[in-house]
């Protein structure tokens, strides 16, 4: 069974993170979450959702002030983490190696274990320093996939543009799904009219 630790943090796209979750149970992946203290606001902000309902989504839950769970240490195999949505500050920390809490301590070991590390950057627009920090994370090994959205698959819906970000990352982790309509495929979420 893959093990995916998921990282939510203060950046406004909570249900990015969310949706994994659901993802990664559906597909029988065990997820270890992590919440920041301002995702646990923006999930009751943006979705109505309590963080106790989103914890409840996770296989485990651990504390962000917690550095000793199993997650700080490279001996905990993993499988890779997600941090989804991904402020900047947490990517200053990830890209500086300033563990200041359990979130960035969990990436960072991603990153020195060599496993695969997804930062879900949400800001725009971006200025050199961010730039900077996002360079300086991947040449560290980390992905950066920032939530654009993508139209040829025609979304109807809001879900159906959440879907595909969350399924760019499955397919980063290598977890099969059907969550949106790849190029070429005629049928599929999201899946639009035929052209002419």
């Amino acid at each position: 069974m893959k093990r995916i630790i998921v990282g939510i943090t203060g950046a406004s796209g909570v249900i990015y993170g969310i949706r994994l979750l659901q993802a990664l149970g559906a597909h029988q992946v065990e997820s270890h979450l992590i919440l920041s203290r301002i995702a646990r606001q923006n999930i009751e902000i943006e979705t109505g959702l309590t963080p106790e309902e989103v914890e409840k989504m996770a296989c485990h839950v651990h504390r962000v002030d917690d550095l000793a769970a199993p997650v700080s240490s490279g001996s905990f195999r993993t499988d890779g983490m997600v941090v989804v949505p991904c402020t900047i500050k947490t990517l200053s920390g990830i890209a500086n190696s300033y563990a200041e809490n359990l979130l960035i301590r969990a990436a960072d070991v991603v990153l020195k274990e060599k496993r695969r590390l997804i930062l879900v950057v949400r800001e725009t627009p971006l200025h050199r320093g961010h730039l900077e920090l996002m360079m300086k994370a991947a040449d560290l090994g980390a992905v950066i996939l920032p939530p654009v959205p993508a139209f040829y698959s025609a979304p109807r819906s809001l879900d159906d543009i959440v879907n595909h970000t969350v399924g760019k990352m499955l397919d980063l982790l290598e977890v099969d799904h059907d969550l949106f309509r790849r190029w070429g495929d005629r049928e599929g979420p999201g899946a639009g009219p035929e052209k002419p």
